[in-house]
C-alpha cells in the first residue's frame, strides 16, 4: 500500500500531537511518537504544501519544517486535538482504576498509545479498530520504528461502513462479557448522522454494561451556514474538505442525553473545546485556541451484549 491510501487527517493529527508534546511550554501530552509513525514522505508533503501557502502569503525565511509546525499549530483543529487525546486518557486511566483491562480505539488511524503506555496501562489489551488500508501502513510504521509485537495488542482491519464493530471485534480475543473502555475520537463528523447512531448503537450492543466511551462531535449548529463566530471553524472544514475528508454531521449538544439514551448509552459528561481549555490549560501557557463548535462526550453503556 502507499501512504496516499491512509487518512491525511489521521496522519496530520499525528503530527500535531507530536508537536504539542515537544513545542508547547506545558505539554497536557508525552507523546514523541507522532512524528516517528508518519512516513518520512508524507511529512515532506506536508512541509512542502506548507511552504507554497506561507510563500503564496508572502512570508519566507524559515525552513520547511518551521513552516509546517507554524502551519500545523495554527490549524483551528490544533487544540483540540490535544485536548481530546489527553481526556480521553484521563478517562482511560480511571476506568482502569475500577478494573477495566480492555481498550478498544475506534478508528485508531496513528494513535501512539501502544507505543508510549503508562504503567497503570501494562496489563491493559488494546485493541486497535480502522480501515485496512489506514491500518497497515500503521503497522508498518511500528515496525520501522522496532515496536515488538504482544501478547495484550490486538490490530483489527475493517471497514465499518461495511461491518459492524461487534463482528470485527468477535474476529479477536475481545471478551464481549467483560466491561470495556471506547474511544472514537475524530471520526463522527466524517460521518452521516445515519452512521453516527448506528455506530453508537454497535458499539452499545458488543460489550457489557458499565463499559464506557468517549467520543468526539461537532456542534450541528456550526455546520450550518452563517454560523456566528465561525471563522476558524469555516477555514477547518475548508481544509478537510481540500483533502477529501467533508464534514457532514453533528449533534446537538442540548439534545445529545436524549439521543445516547436511545442507543443504549448514557452521558455522563459533555465539554465543548473552551470548556476544555479551562479544565486542562487554565492560566493559558499553552496559547491553545478552541474552535468551540467541537466537543468531547462521554457515556456509559447500560446494556449487555447479550441483551
Amino acid at each position: 500500500m502507499t501512504p496516499s491510501q491512509a487518512s491525511r487527517t489521521a496522519l496530520a493529527t499525528s503530527l500535531m500531537r507530536a508537536l504539542h508534546s515537544r513545542g508547547d511550554p506545558a505539554p497536557l501530552l508525552d507523546d514523541p511518537w507522532g512524528d516517528r509513525l508518519v512516513p518520512a514522505t508524507v511529512r515532506a508533503a506536508f512541509a512542502e504544501r506548507a511552504m507554497a501557502q506561507r510563500n503564496a502569503a508572502g512570508g519566507a525565511g524559515v525552513s520547511p519544517d518551521d513552516a509546517l509546525n507554524a502551519a500545523l499549530r495554527a490549524n483551528a483543529a490544533y487544540a483540540d486535538v490535544v485536548l481530546r487525546s489527553r481526556y480521553t486518557e484521563d478517562a482511560l486511566q480511571a476506568a482502569v482504576t475500577r478494573g477495566v483491562a480492555q481498550y478498544v480505539i475506534v478508528g485508531a488511524g496513528f494513535d501512539s498509545f501502544v507505543c508510549r503506555r503508562p504503567a497503570w496501562a501494562h496489563a491493559l489489551n488494546v485493541y486497535e479498530v480502522d480501515h485496512p488500508d489506514t491500518q497497515r501502513l500503521k503497522r508498518q510504521q511500528l515496525q520501522a520504528c522496532g515496536v515488538a509485537g504482544s501478547a495484550s495488542m490486538h490490530f483489527i482491519e475493517a471497514d465499518l461502513s461495511v461491518e459492524d464493530l461487534g463482528s470485527a471485534l468477535a474476529r479477536s480475543t475481545f471478551d464481549a462479557t467483560q466491561p470495556a473502555f471506547f474511544s472514537w475520537l475524530g471520526v463522527t463528523v466524517y460521518l452521516t448522522r445515519e452512521a453516527n447512531l448506528a455506530a453508537l448503537r454497535s458499539i452499545a450492543a458488543c460489550t457489557s454494561a458499565q463499559s464506557e466511551l468517549v467520543f468526539t462531535y461537532i456542534d450541528e449548529a456550526a455546520l450550518a451556514p452563517g454560523h456566528a463566530g465561525a471563522e476558524d471553524f469555516r477555514k477547518l472544514r475548508g481544509e478537510v474538505q481540500a483533502a477529501g475528508e467533508a464534514f457532514l454531521s453533528g449533534f446537538d449538544p442540548a439534545t445529545l442525553k436524549a439521543l445516547l439514551l436511545d442507543t443504549g448509552l448514557l452521558l455522563k459528561e459533555d465539554l465543548d473545546g473552551h470548556q476544555g481549555i479551562a479544565r486542562y490549560d487554565p492560566a493559558g501557557i499553552n496559547g491553545l485556541r478552541s474552535a468551540g463548535a467541537a466537543h468531547m462526550a462521554h457515556a456509559v453503556s447500560f446494556r449487555s451484549a447479550s441483551t
